[in-house]
């Protein structure tokens, strides 16, 4: 049962963290360079509202087997060693963060898209864009401490 949950832990920290450095890195800076406003915003509306329903299947997976570890495997977060704390604390504020960016900035780009307010649609995603810029800094962060924090911190 330990192999499947990390693997299921693993899997959906690899489809959120990676999606958002494709989406940064990669996505972003070729809209800003090819699209004007409208079909950059447009494409952006449609490319959230396919991409959030997988990162709130990837929270829902991430927190139920990272509890269940160290509830049902390690006793507790007593049985645990530092490093995991960290992953627990800083996975947590990556979660606040995608709440806060689903529920406001998202809500205000895809209400802009839709009333072709394309200046309020560029402030929503301006605010995005750095979000998703700083979950993907510590979702990468959380990931080095998730695969060498035994090897780091004793």
């Amino acid at each position: 049962m330990m192999g499947f949950a990390v693997l299921l832990h693993v899997m959906a920290v690899v489809i959120w963290v990676g999606g958002m450095f494709f989406a940064y890195v990669v996505l972003r800076p070729v809209a800003a360079g090819q699209l004007e406003p409208p079909a950059r915003l447009t494409l952006w509306a449609g490319v959230f509202g396919r991409f959030f329903p997988w990162v709130w299947a990837c929270v829902g997976v991430v927190l139920a087997t990272g509890l269940w570890m160290i509830f049902a495997v390690f006793g507790g977060m007593g049985g645990v060693g530092l490093y995991v704390h960290a992953m627990f604390g800083l996975g947590l504020l990556m979660m606040l963060i995608f709440f806060h960016v689903f529920f406001a900035p998202y809500g205000r780009l895809k209400r802009a898209v839709a009333a072709q307010d394309w200046q309020a649609g560029g402030k929503a995603l301006a605010q995005i864009r750095m979000l998703v810029g700083i979950n993907t800094l510590i979702g990468l962060l959380t990931i080095a401490v998730g695969a060498a924090g035994r090897y780091l911190v004793p």
